[in-house]
């Protein structure tokens, strides 16, 4: 019940459309009922009109009864005709005015999912896999606005042939009507057992849907790396495997759905052979007039066959109810404080950082302390350098700066106030990164550059890509600006997606820079080009460089050595140097015998 009262959280992207989607539902009741009239009319064609009836409420019945009789055949089939081509025209209007209101809703829908996820915190990613998250905004929604718009009108529809066609029933033979329904609290009781163990099941296979997805996502994601080490039949594995496992749960869920139609076949049209028994035995006995037995006899066809198609409409239901659900779970989830609209007034900030005894853990690895008691302090405009091993907490600590995570312990400040007091997207939009692996958008050069600040002119585009030392590239490919750069960026070299990178945290012009081993995976001439465009961005402002190559920080103003989330050694490139056995000079050391190595 919970899981249903959950789900009905859907209807309040419908409330907009409300009028719309009552009107339709009015639409449908209309549809619904002519579709009852129409089948007392194809008995009253037969010649079968109830006018006359013995039976003592017969006379009572009027036309609410449908206890009337028209006519000449002619005018039977006139009227039949008329009400064939309304009851096609409500169809066709209220078709269209369900997929009114749920392209609507769904656009609300997918939206809200996606600002959602947007916004959700770095934590929530590391537990998340991008193919489950599109398969949420594609697959999940899809199933929902199918369920709305042709599951649950279906379903109602059928409901109603139900209720109006029992009453109906009820007037014109209540012994008849309370021998047919006998079977229906079993079907109820049924239908309940069946519904929970199909939505378990609907979301399992829902669940495994976004397994696959994600084998496509990564496959094709990192494709070079498939091709390189052969492993397509490893990928195609994988993935068979997954459908494999769709194609279990999937049959499993059409096995007990097919049970579940079998019971209610045989429920129902066991009731309607115990119907037409004692309707015999009834006739016979005087009690029931022949004409209402066989307009009786056809609208208990109309509502069996209602009945047995609701069981596949209650099957679809669920699988709706479950795609609500996975939704639903998204929506729920605690995002972070980001505004989603650009501020006119850009954040003054000096750039001074200071990090107060902060300690902190992954909430996935609670029990590893990845960074313990760290305390400095870089002044605005100044170059701080991390160095370290793997491990040590050198980009975890970059991560608190960008307040990726909160600091379990201690005190994080920014121009001398916590930075938890600042607005998150005013702060971060103060900052930039130039990670060490860069995944361009999947347009062109001038896109990727101006995401640093989407209103830039064409001149100040061109500005940040020669201060990145990458217009002369970019003016050598015959689209320049315009050259589309392939999915993440593909079809340029790793120096130049690094360059373009730069260009994009010039032109954003950030108080505070991050850099993670920018030129770590550079040939020797990709990192002078890279490193001077480097040292023209970091001109002027506070820039945190995490650093591999440690002749790339000699200039640092300070310089922190990390290990086991500790702060080991601290100060300038000369000051550590002259510490003798210290762990920055063994590393520098031990880089300079490695090159003299190479070149030798």
């Amino acid at each position: 019940m919970a899981a249903i009262k959950r789900s009905l959280r859907i209807f309040r992207y419908l409330r907009p459309q409300r009028t719309a989607f009552f009107i339709g539902i009015a639409m449908l009741f209309l549809s619904s009922v002519f579709t009852l009239v129409i089948t007392r009319l194809l008995g009253q064609l037969a010649g079968i009109g109830v006018q006359g009836a013995s039976l003592p409420g017969a006379e009572m019945m009027g036309l609410g009864g449908f206890n009337w009789d028209i006519g000449s055949t002619s005018s039977v089939v006139t009227l039949l005709f008329i009400l064939l081509l309304v009851q096609g025209a409500i169809s066709f209007a209220r078709v269209w005015l369900f997929a009114r209101v749920t392209e609507n809703a769904m656009l609300t829908l997918r939206q809200n999912t996606f600002e959602t996820i947007i916004r959700m915190p770095m934590q929530f990613f590391n537990e998340s896999r991008v193919g489950d998250l599109s398969s949420r905004i594609s697959a999940d929604i899809t199933t929902i606005q199918e369920t709305i718009t042709l599951t649950l009108a279906e379903f109602v529809r059928q409901l109603i042939i139900i209720v109006v066609g029992i009453g109906a029933l009820v007037i014109f033979s209540w012994k008849l009507t309370l021998i047919m329904l006998g079977s229906v609290p079993v079907m109820m009781v049924v239908a309940v057992i069946f519904g929970k163990f199909i939505r378990t099941l609907s979301k399992k296979t829902q669940d495994k849907v976004a397994e696959s997805n994600v084998i496509v996502t990564e496959s094709l994601t990192g494709i070079a790396g498939v091709k390189a080490f052969a492993n397509e039949f490893f990928e195609v594995g994988r993935y068979v495997r997954s459908i494999s496992d769709i194609r279990a749960f999937a049959m499993t869920g059409a096995v007990w759905r097919g049970l579940f139609g079998t019971f209610i076949i045989v429920f129902v049209f066991g009731a309607l052979a115990l119907v037409i028994w004692q309707g015999a035995e009834l006739m016979n006995a005087g009690e029931l007039d022949s004409k209402i037995f066989f307009t009786f006899l056809l609208f208990t066809g109309l509502v069996a066959g209602s009945i047995g198609g609701i069981a596949s409409q209650f099957g679809s239901l669920q699988r709706g109810l479950g795609a609500i659900e996975n939704v639903m779970d998204i929506l729920d989830y605690t995002t972070e404080s980001i505004s989603l609209t650009p501020s006119a007034d850009e954040l003054p900030l000096r750039g001074d950082i200071t990090f107060d005894s902060v300690g902190f853990h992954y909430d996935s690895r609670p029990d590893v302390q990845v960074l313990r008691d760290v305390s400095f302090s870089v002044p605005a405009g100044s170059r701080l350098a991390l160095v370290g091993p793997s491990g040590s907490g050198k980009s975890t600590l970059a991560s608190l700066v960008l307040r990726f995570y909160e600091p379990h312990s201690g005190t994080i400040l920014i121009d001398g106030r916590p930075a938890g007091d600042y607005a998150l997207s005013a702060l971060r939009h103060r900052m930039a990164l130039v990670p060490q692996e860069v995944l361009l958008f999947g347009g062109t050069i001038r896109d990727n550059i101006a995401y640093g600040r989407p209103t830039a002119t064409e001149e100040d585009i061109l500005t940040a890509a020669r201060r990145a030392n990458a217009l002369e590239f970019i003016l050598k490919f015959p689209d320049g600006l315009d050259t589309v750069v392939g999915e993440r960026g593909v079809k340029l070299s790793g120096g130049q997606r690094q360059r373009i990178a730069i260009a994009r945290a010039i032109l954003k012009d950030p108080a505070i820079l991050i850099l993670d081993e920018a030129t770590s995976s550079l040939d020797s001439e990709s990192e002078r080009l890279v490193q001077s465009a480097l040292e023209e961005l970091m001109r002027g402002r506070t820039s945190i460089v995490i650093a591999h190559r440690l002749s790339t920080i000699r200039t640092a103003d300070l310089i922190l050595v990390l290990s086991d989330g500790l702060i080991r050694e601290r100060g300038t490139h000369d000051t550590l140097m002259a510490i003798e056995g210290g762990i920055y000079r063994n590393l520098v050391e031990l880089q300079e015998m490695s090159t003299l190595a190479g070149g030798a």
